[in-house]
């Protein structure tokens, strides 16, 4: 099997709808049902609506930036709800008790060190897997299903990614199966 793989020069929001058109193009060409956006406001799930699939949006957790403080406006979820989009809302899997840890005591703790390994791809591949588990153990997404996830470095959108997640007690299952579209790391 071949399929093609677009990198971006750089990261970040300005390859948003170019991540959003090749994602949905092949999520509909693998007859996918279900994706997971990654989005601090809803500006990138809205570029997912109205084309067929069930979207699920993965937000900050509250106090990500301040304390007790939601990124996420009432009246963007109450629209995205009303159109159908489940909204999670919870600790990030790669973050909780462990980066609290860090932030406490120093070191670096298990957790940390998979989402550096996964960094490695770039932080939009990071994003996409950890939401896409998130997403799974909330029951947003079906159980063995492949998914199109939808991760960003920041702000935006920059990766696109056709994986089978498994529920975070199982995490190494997971399964990576394409890779639609990241940054490029310069080879100089």
């Amino acid at each position: 099997m071949q399929t093609n793989t677009k990198y971006f020069l750089k990261s970040g929001p300005v390859n948003t709808a170019e991540t959003v058109t090749l994602a949905l193009a092949r999520a509909a060409e693998l007859q996918l049902k279900h994706l997971v956006v990654a989005s601090n406001s809803g500006a990138s799930v809205q570029l997912c609506l109205a084309r067929g699939f069930d979207v699920v949006w993965v937000t900050h957790h509250v106090g990500f930036v301040a304390a007790g403080e939601d990124e996420a406006e009432p009246e963007v979820r109450a629209s995205l709800t009303a159109q159908g989009v489940k909204i999670l809302t919870t600790t990030h899997l790669m973050a909780g008790i462990d980066r609290a840890l860090r932030l406490k005591a120093g070191g670096i703790y298990p957790a940390e060190i998979v989402a550096h390994t996964l960094r490695m791809f770039g932080q939009g591949v990071k994003v996409a897997v950890e939401c896409s588990v998130m997403a799974l153990d909330a029951g947003l997404i079906p159980y063995g299903t492949p998914i199109m996830a939808l991760g960003g470095s920041g702000r935006g959108l920059d990766s696109a990614l056709v994986l089978r997640p498994h529920h975070s007690s199982q995490f190494f299952e997971t399964k990576i199966m394409e890779i639609c579209c990241k940054p490029h790391f310069a080879l100089t």
